[in-house]
């Protein structure tokens, strides 16, 4: 079984809506270590309402925080410091498809960012979207992985298709490339099960390679 992380080239590209085509997909378990605000609607509880397989079991995050904010941010108006040592990965006989918040190097605590949560032997993909901008964001954030000692990459773009722009990342970076995601007109668990069905072939070729 394996370890999935899903990180970003930033805010707001579509990482919870990849991580419910994931899951839907593989059918594996999901967990969010650090959520940061809108607890009542949090980016677990979205992607349980976007995936409708029984086999998936969501995990509790290891660290629930009031503010929308950057995580270091949000902890200190909790008055909590997060410390890595403490969020320990949930015990799983299936996949588990484990969600960052925000880009690679989005603050954690006073030295250590999300990137930090990132194991040597975990599979890596990284959502990017186009957007002015999006080629040097996804040309980074593989650098920074790669330097990190992390080389099992996929890039999965959410949204339209903008041949220049892929071409162009295509051509610097030595990633798989996982069949992009649709955009989708709503959230709903029959779009969410559709993409999963399409796209399922091209995510289980990566990860079981």
């Amino acid at each position: 079984m394996k370890n999935i992380f899903i990180t970003g080239i930033g805010t707001e590209v579509g990482k919870t809506i990849a991580a419910a085509v994931a899951v839907e997909a593989l059918q594996a378990d999901y967990w969010k270590p650090i959520q940061s605000g809108d607890l009542e609607n949090s980016d677990t509880i979205k992607v349980q309402k976007m995936v409708s397989n029984l086999k998936t079991t969501f995990h509790r995050e290891s660290y629930r925080l009031n503010t929308p904010l950057s995580p270091h941010a949000s902890a200190e108006i909790d008055n909590i410091f997060i410390e890595i040592d403490k969020i320990e990965r949930p015990k799983t006989n299936n996949h588990l498809i484990i969600e960052g918040a925000g880009g690679l190097l989005v603050p954690i605590n006073n030295k250590e960012n999300i990137a930090d949560l990132i194991k040597p032997t975990d599979k890596v993909i990284l959502v990017t979207k186009h957007y002015l901008g999006s080629i040097n964001h996804t040309l980074l954030s593989y650098e920074y992985l790669k330097n990190k000692g992390i080389n099992d990459i996929a890039i999965w773009i959410n949204g339209a298709e903008y041949t220049t722009t892929e071409e162009a990342i295509k051509n610097r970076v030595d990633a798989f490339f996982i069949e992009r995601i649709n955009k989708l007109s709503e959230f709903s668990k029959k779009n969410i099960k559709q993409e999963a069905d399409r796209i399922s072939e091209s995510l289980e070729i990566w990860v079981n390679n």
